[in-house]
């Protein structure tokens, strides 16, 4: 029955069930309550009390601090000058295979050696395939 009458004051009051408190020497009244304004009544009186909130404390955002995860390395950049080398080499190569000077031998031994970053620019390449030649 107490637990009925808890739900009728938490929808009437519009509060949780938990902050609902009946004073025990008033039990015969809130038995009584039936409507909601009955209830609003007896909270006026006083027998029935609604606790303060609890609450809980609020967590901080932190701004702006730097972590392992913002730290930023110049791999990117490296990556980058890595994959244009690569791909200008790489072409140059299949342009030499495709015109005979290079055979497929040769063709996967250079693109091993720009893969390993033998060549640090297309005219170092081109002089390597020249002394290959010799």
């Amino acid at each position: 029955m107490i637990i009925k009458k808890k739900e009728l004051a938490a929808k009437a009051l519009k509060v949780g069930k938990g902050r609902i408190k009946f004073v025990n020497a008033r039990l015969d009244e809130i038995k009584e309550a039936i409507t909601k304004q009955d209830i609003k009544d007896l909270v006026l009186s006083g027998s029935i009390i609604i606790n303060p909130i609890k609450g809980r404390r609020k967590n901080i955002k932190r701004k702006n601090r730097r972590g392992i995860g913002k730290i930023r390395k110049k791999a990117k950049k490296r990556k980058q000058e890595y994959v244009k080398i690569t791909r200008k080499l790489r072409s140059h190569v299949k342009i030499l295979k495709k015109k005979g000077v290079l055979t497929k031998e040769e063709s996967k031994n250079i693109r091993k050696q720009i893969r390993n970053k033998f060549f640090k620019s297309k005219s170092n390449l081109k002089i390597n395939i020249e002394e290959m030649k010799k």
